[in-house]
């Protein structure tokens, strides 16, 4: 009997044995023609095994990928996409730059802060307060993401303040910014509440009506 430990190791295990001996009788087929046509097959047939690639972007690619791969980058054929080498497998990725900014508030995030230095920087005091306006309204707005309970006005207008560097100013944020019963349903949040509190008045209806009957009873 001859066990699995005996035999050559399986570069993509996933494929099967009979996949990497298919491929292993292709690299020996003298005439090119032939030998392209058998990596045809073996690619079909790899895509039969493993249909769930069809869902990856250009899953083909991969496949024929992977048959190099398994032939340990010795097939010689024709392929439609780039040959892959070994060295560009193995290739580490360059080191990615972590991001040093700090941001002031973390729920507005870090593009919001790049805006305001943007708006800080308009000469224009009408387009300067027009684009202060907007962005106490998108402010408030990221602020409900996080918090949908409630939101003070006053706070938004202390925190873009503080954020442009004491630049931009709100005179009047009751009036300035949108209600934010308006944003909430801008924002699809409104209808998440109204069913969480229908739900909670139904539950304490429902205690209310067990209660009467155990009441009754006695």
């Amino acid at each position: 009997m001859e066990y699995n430990t005996s035999r050559n190791k399986l570069l993509l295990p996933e494929y099967g044995r009979n996949v990497q001996n298919m491929i292993a009788h292709a690299m020996e087929i003298e005439n090119s023609e032939e030998r392209n046509s058998a990596a045809k097959a073996i690619i079909e047939v790899m895509g039969q095994l493993n249909p769930h690639l069809r869902d990856v972007d250009d899953y083909r690619h991969k496949l024929w990928a992977h048959l190099f791969i398994m032939s340990d980058f010795k097939l010689d054929v024709d392929s439609p996409y780039e040959i892959p080498t070994a060295e560009g497998l193995s290739e580490k990725p360059g080191e990615m730059p972590y991001p040093k900014g700090k941001i002031k508030f973390g729920h507005f995030g870090q593009y919001t802060q790049k805006i305001l230095d943007t708006v800080s920087e308009i000469k224009d005091e009408k387009e300067r307060a027009y684009m202060t306006h907007a962005m106490g309204n998108f402010m408030k707005k990221q602020y409900l993401v996080h918090n949908n309970t409630s939101v003070d006005n006053s706070l938004i207008a202390k925190q873009l303040n503080r954020m442009s560097d004491g630049i931009l100013t709100m005179e009047n944020p009751e009036e300035e910014l949108v209600s934010t019963n308006q944003l909430l349903k801008t924002l699809g949040l409104n209808n998440n509440q109204n069913n969480n509190n229908n739900n909670r008045n139904k539950n304490n209806r429902n205690k209310k009506q067990q209660y009467q009957k155990k009441k009754f009873k006695r």
